[in-house]
């Protein structure tokens, strides 16, 4: 039997069998994939981020308060402003104007109020003295009548008598028992009585109706209260009218005032649209912003990212439009509420098919930074935030 090996016995070479380095390059380099993936999960295990995140600031929208031509623009696009600057100028003439007639019409009240409290003065001054020199006057017309009708009675009664003594001496008389001498003074005498009768009731009648004068005197001087009480409102409408015109001269100039169009915070003027010579109403659109304030970033993460996240955790934050700089932040608070929840039509599942979508929800992130260094950082930058997911504080 030979030694020489058949063809089927001979084994067959190969590029491994042959170089045997390869076989370990090809080792190594997966366990060094294996190794590096392993580093980074282990590093990024307790980290979430997202791309869907944008810088926010305060944003104040400036619209006029009155209308009129602008006469002058004292700020441009971008430039940085102190509150109480004055951003622009409306033409004041007209509310001159109106400041001017409020000033008139409040001297106008204020000399009506004045003549009324000083008619309230008077009336009450004088009411009660009417009172009682009314009252005086009908005591005194009530005594008077009395004693007016007490002579009258004495008087009837003396003509009475007189008349009863005329008849008797008539009778005296008939029978040629008396003169016509004697029977002539009894007739004179009973003319005088009548006469003085006549006089007295007339009397008395005079005196009644001065008690009635008296008596209406009275009642007029007892309705001074009435006025008083009519001028005391005449004179409260008069300083409600007053208070109405003081009111109108404030407006007059508080629109005034607004014909310079103030800055109200300190910031960065941004979208100004209105030119000198323009003519701008309120309640427009909005002439001009000004963005003040520090930035914050709204990070939009998913539903599943948010299991471990919680307000304070260590936020690193990339700009996009800085790639070199790595801004520390932190999470201050989680939108009550998914994004679409808040959407002005905001999905309806109740009805028609239904396809789970992963919602995001808005996550507020504050920087740690200082002021200064956030002022390039304008609303509308994309970022990525980079959260530590850390234990919270037992």
């Amino acid at each position: 039997m030979s030694d020489i090996p058949t063809p089927e016995e001979t084994p067959i070479p190969t590029a491994a069998a042959g170089r045997p380095w390869i076989r370990n390059v090809a080792l190594g380099a997966t366990g060094v994939v294996v190794l590096v993936f392993f580093v980074l999960w282990f590093i990024t295990r307790n980290q979430e981020s997202t791309d869907d995140a944008f810088i926010e600031s305060n944003v104040v929208q400036i619209s006029p308060h009155v209308g009129g031509y602008v006469t002058r623009v004292l700020v441009t696009d971008n430039q940085w402003v102190k509150a109480g600057d004055v951003l622009a100028e409306i033409d004041p003439r007209d509310y001159e104007i109106r400041v001017k007639q409020a000033e008139a019409a409040l001297a106008v009240s204020e000399a009506h109020h004045g003549a009324a409290q000083q008619d309230l003065s008077v009336v009450t001054t004088t009411s009660k003295a009417v009172i009682e020199q009314a009252s005086s006057g009908l005591e005194a017309a009530r005594a008077n009548s009395a004693q007016v009708a007490a002579q009258a009675s004495a008087a009837e009664a003396q003509a009475q008598l007189t008349h009863a003594d005329l008849n008797r001496y008539e009778a005296l008389y008939q029978k040629d028992e008396i003169s016509k001498q004697r029977l002539d003074q009894v007739t004179t005498a009973d003319r005088a009585a009548q006469a003085q009768w006549e006089a007295a009731k007339r009397g008395a009648a005079a005196a009644a109706a001065q008690v009635l004068q008296a008596e209406a005197k009275l009642a007029e001087a007892r309705s001074g209260p009435r006025q008083v009480a009519l001028k005391r409102e005449q004179a409260a409408s008069g300083q409600a009218s007053v208070e109405e015109a003081r009111a109108a001269l404030d407006q007059a100039k508080l629109d005034l005032s607004y014909t310079q169009m103030i800055a109200p915070v300190e910031g960065r003027v941004t979208r100004k649209s209105f030119y000198q010579g323009q003519l701008i109403q309120p309640g427009g659109s909005a002439v001009m912003a000004i963005v003040y304030g520090n930035p914050w970033v709204i990070a939009n993460f998913k539903e599943t990212q948010l299991r471990r996240m919680h307000p304070g955790q260590p936020v690193e934050v990339t700009v996009d439009a800085y790639p070199g700089r790595v801004y520390k932040a932190h999470v201050d608070s989680l939108q009550a509420g998914t994004g679409s929840r808040f959407s002005l039509l905001p999905p309806e599942n109740a009805s028609g098919n239904y396809v789970k979508v992963v919602q995001r929800l808005p996550v507020k992130i504050v920087f740690d930074e200082k002021p200064e260094d956030l002022q390039h950082l304008v609303p509308g930058m994309s970022v990525e935030p980079k959260v530590t997911l850390t234990d919270k504080a037992q």
